[in-house]
């Protein structure tokens, strides 16, 4: 199928499009490949469904969209194939609650995306939500827009210190060695995207712990109105999985929350990040 019919569809008109007609199983087309990448630009994640992808070919597709990041400090992963990994949860390995975030952020250049790939999925629950950080940012005032552009935040991976289902996380001195390795970073709390120039918000109720050059007190209370900012529906898409579905998103402008309503069901998902750089602010 060389001259396969690329259809988008938005599933609303702030984010989030599904996309038909293409088989990613095989290496996509330079004009196919072209206006998915222009979808993704777009809509900030794109779904495809019906999908056949062996670990093989789901690293195949993400290295078509760049470089892949390598292995998580904490995901259990695929041995042929270390940069895949494994989400997992059933009755033994219950879904954590989850909090809004965009991956990563504790690194110098968080991830540009990811390639989410739904290996087992229950009959209904365990949707993820993406909400588009370029509304949220659209929606404040000019004068608070005026005073984050100015503003850099922190972000630490040290939340994982309390997370459950790592065993490197539970061990003090394995998690001592992890933070060494990615010290905090400070980051522009409102975000120049790369290749489209649009400003979204970047911090997240996860990663982000404090705003620099501001005092604590101040400093929470003007996160927190931000993170209350992506709670609500008009700025979101949900997307209900079927087995084979794939989602990629823009990880520069986009939160998520996997949903951890399907317990005790089984729910597997392989993911691939794709490295990215470094987050600019407004010159």
């Amino acid at each position: 199928m060389h001259h396969e019919a690329v259809h988008i569809r938005a599933l609303n008109p702030v984010i989030g499009a599904e996309i038909h007609g293409v088989d990613l199983s095989v290496p996509l087309g330079d004009k196919a490949f072209a206006q998915i990448r222009q979808a993704l630009l777009d809509h900030k994640v794109i779904f495809f469904r019906d999908q056949e992808l062996d670990p093989e070919a789901q690293v195949r597709l993400a290295q078509q969209w760049g470089e892949m990041e390598p292995p998580h400090p904490f995901f259990p992963k695929i041995e042929e194939f270390p940069n895949v990994a494994v989400l997992e949860n059933d009755a033994e390995r219950p879904p954590e609650v989850n909090v809004w975030h965009t991956d990563v952020t504790w690194r110098d250049k968080p991830p540009m995306g990811s390639v989410l790939y739904a290996v087992d999925v229950p009959d209904c629950g365990g949707d993820t939500l993406w909400a588009d950080m370029e509304a949220v940012y659209e929606d404040l005032s000019p004068a608070l827009k005026e005073m984050l552009e100015g503003l850099r935040a922190v972000h630490d991976i040290g939340i994982f210190s309390n997370a459950g289902n790592y065993d490197n996380a539970q061990d003090a001195e394995q998690m001592n060695a992890i933070r060494k390795a990615y010290p905090p970073q400070s980051h522009p709390i409102v975000r120049v995207h790369p290749e489209t120039g649009r400003k979204s918000l970047f911090v997240n109720a996860t990663f982000t712990t404090h705003i620099e050059g501001m005092n604590l007190d101040e400093g929470r209370a003007l996160l927190e109105l931000l993170y209350k900012k992506v709670l609500v529906p008009e700025v979101q898409v949900r997307f209900p999985w079927t087995k084979g579905a794939v989602a990629i998103w823009d990880n520069r402008c986009t939160q998520h929350y996997a949903a951890a309503d399907y317990y005790p069901n089984h729910r597997r998902m392989h993911r691939v990040t794709l490295v990215g750089d470094r987050p600019v602010g407004v010159e």
